[in-house]
């Protein structure tokens, strides 16, 4: 169960610099002021002042600003009061940079001015001249180099925090986008395989009873794509669950294997012819993946989907460009095509690599897709 109180660790890690800051103060005050000329000597005013602003130091990180200008106060009383000059000032330095660092650079810029002309305007009001002209330089030099230091600071945190940040942004983009490949990998195997399960299913129930031994291949079909489904599927959550198991026992999907698909949804009915313009050649490996799934899904959109005997894939090797073309003669469907997850996910595809995908009815009623890939 958590709860925005302070733990005990907490409480005494915050405890920490208030107490020494709080003996180093009272014990030096005392030293410096009995020991320098012309001072007031220590007394319990000046123990409660040191107190005052060593002791705030532990709301520090919760109220800054209040505990900056109870330490501003305190000091300035102290040294008007005529205590010898000395560790009291800690508290004061203390606040002004982790104010100023945090990025309250107007409140700590104030609290340097407040202290510094209250200091002077105080000592001419009271009629304490003892200190000359470099004397009050000094110690407005002094601040100054307090205050431009903790910018400095303040300024590498910052490049710091942005840095984080940025990576952060990085990470969750990367993992935005696995997230989105994993789940364009699961539709496409998915919808694929059981697609073509399906129809081979419908099949060997009609034929388990009329033709019992023509019901075998169906079967069969069956068994091969489900293996395959489970194989690929397997990869998939071996990369989900980041494991070091065996590489998969079938290489990438990509267009080498462009016969298997051809093969595979030849089973389910379909006569698939496939026409290769151009010199095949290596392609870089997300965008063979990338092909090789737009051809799985166009296909697979047209065996449930199309009502046709027949596709066409075309494959284009360019000098600039993969063109990957699937037609079909199905008829079944008129008008412009409703985009589901397998549009939408075929077009992020092609669009996370550069390149462009349509999906568009012909007169005749088939669909034809066509994505162009960047090389």
């Amino acid at each position: 169960m958590t709860t925005s109180e302070p733990t005990a660790g907490t409480r005494l890690r915050r405890l920490a610099l208030p107490a020494v800051i709080s003996v180093i103060a009272v014990f030096g005050s005392f030293g410096s002021s009995n020991n320098q000329e012309g001072r007031r000597h220590g007394d319990w005013l000046m123990v409660v002042l040191v107190l005052i602003g060593s002791v705030a130091l532990y709301w520090l990180r919760s109220h800054p600003i209040p505990v900056l200008w109870a330490t501003v106060g305190s000091t300035l009383v102290y040294m008007l009061m005529l205590y010898g000059y000395g560790p009291v000032i800690f508290s004061f330095i203390i606040a002004v940079f982790t104010v100023i660092r945090t990025g309250h650079r107007l409140a700590g810029w104030a609290g340097i001015v407040a202290l510094y002309a209250g200091h002077v305007l105080g000592r001419l009001v009271l009629g304490i001249n003892e200190q000359g002209v470099y004397q009050v330089l000094l110690v407005g030099t002094c601040f100054v180099v307090l205050g431009f230091t903790a910018e400095l600071f303040r300024g590498h945190r910052e490049r710091v925090m942005a840095a984080a940040k940025t990576r952060q942004e990085a990470e969750l983009r990367q993992a935005g986008e696995e997230r989105l490949r994993i789940a364009q990998e699961l539709h496409d195997v998915v919808a694929h395989h059981i697609s073509l399960i399906n129809v081979q299913a419908s099949t060997a129930l009609h034929l388990v009873d009329r033709q019992p031994e023509q019901a075998g291949p169906a079967l069969a079909a069956i068994k091969d794509a489900s293996k395959e489904a489970l194989v690929e599927l397997r990869s998939i959550v071996g990369v989900l669950r980041q494991s070091d198991e065996s590489a998969p026992r079938q290489p990438i999907a990509g267009l080498e294997r462009l016969d298997q698909l051809i093969s595979r949804t030849s089973m389910a009915g379909l006569e698939v012819h496939a026409v290769v313009h151009g010199e095949p050649r290596a392609l870089p490996t997300g965008l063979d993946r990338a092909a090789f799934r737009i051809v799985q899904e166009s296909l697979t959109n047209v065996v449930r989907h199309a009502s046709a005997s027949s596709a066409t894939v075309r494959i284009q090797y360019g000098e600039e460009s993969l063109v990957v073309q699937v037609d079909d003669d199905g008829t079944s469907l008129a008008g412009a095509p409703v985009e589901g997850n397998g549009i939408v996910g075929m077009r992020e595809r092609a669009t996370s690599l550069g390149g462009t995908l349509t999906a568009t009815r012909t007169p005749a009623g088939s669909l034809r897709v066509t994505a162009t890939l960047p090389l």
